[in-house]
């Protein structure tokens, strides 16, 4: 596939990641076309990821007040095959980000499941917090973690996590659109407490409130980078 033009670009920063380990039967009505679940180790992820949006530009535009903002998001890992080559992608549940406008953009021209409602994020030396309220109380996720962060080798989990260089959206019709995120390596640091507080089944669904509800599998912080997102194309 030629490249593609690119359809946003900023810097994704302070990434808390908590890692779930799911049955793939929750996961399969929810693959899209083209593409099939991707494992490490046989075992199949689900994660939460609580993030920073900075710099953003839209055709490298910079809106008015959405050029930094907080998004949260339940996703998994697909892979795709195009020709001789096996594209390791993301499928999100649910993205939450603090603006319509940034919710309406992304619907529009990816398809994807954004929903708007007021973030904020706490950060220190040794902490990273992202909270959202969708009524009433305040939720959130946090993590706790300590000393240098390290480039996970290739076949570590924090890299599979990492890893996935492609975007999959279902759309309406029954047809799949993909889209390629480009960013370097990034570092990581392991949690040594991660907590997730929310109204899972509320926000997601009892399928996912039931693995939700548990301990995550792995927790850690990665540090982050510029990032490119082409524009998507149809499968």
């Amino acid at each position: 596939m030629a490249d593609t033009a690119r359809f946003l670009t900023a810097d994704w920063r302070d990434l808390a990641m908590l890692n779930y380990e799911i049955d793939p039967a929750v996961l399969a009505p929810r693959v899209p076309a083209g593409c099939e679940l991707d494992a490490w180790r046989g075992r199949t992820f689900v994660s939460m990821v609580g993030f920073r949006f900075l710099r953003t530009r839209v055709l490298g535009v910079p809106v008015p007040f959405h050029v930094n903002f907080e998004e949260v998001n339940l996703r998994f890992y697909v892979r795709h095959k195009s020709g001789s080559e096996w594209r390791r992608g993301v499928v999100f549940v649910k993205e939450l980000v603090p603006r319509r406008a940034i919710a309406w953009v992304a619907r529009v021209a990816y398809g994807e499941n954004y929903e708007a409602m007021p973030m904020r994020h706490s950060l220190s030396p040794s902490t990273v917090s992202y909270e959202w309220k969708p009524r009433g109380d305040w939720e959130g996720l946090s993590l706790r973690f300590a000393g240098e962060g390290v480039t996970p080798a290739d076949d570590a989990e924090e890299t599979f996590i990492t890893e996935h260089y492609w975007g999959y959206a279902r759309q309406r019709d029954g047809g799949s659109v993909e889209y390629k995120v480009e960013h370097p390596r990034w570092k990581v640091w392991r949690a040594s407490q991660a907590e997730l507080r929310c109204d899972t089944e509320k926000l997601y669904g009892l399928e996912f409130a039931r693995v939700l509800e548990a301990k995550p599998t792995t927790a850690f912080v990665a540090d982050g980078s510029p990032v490119i997102v082409r524009r998507g194309r149809r499968l």
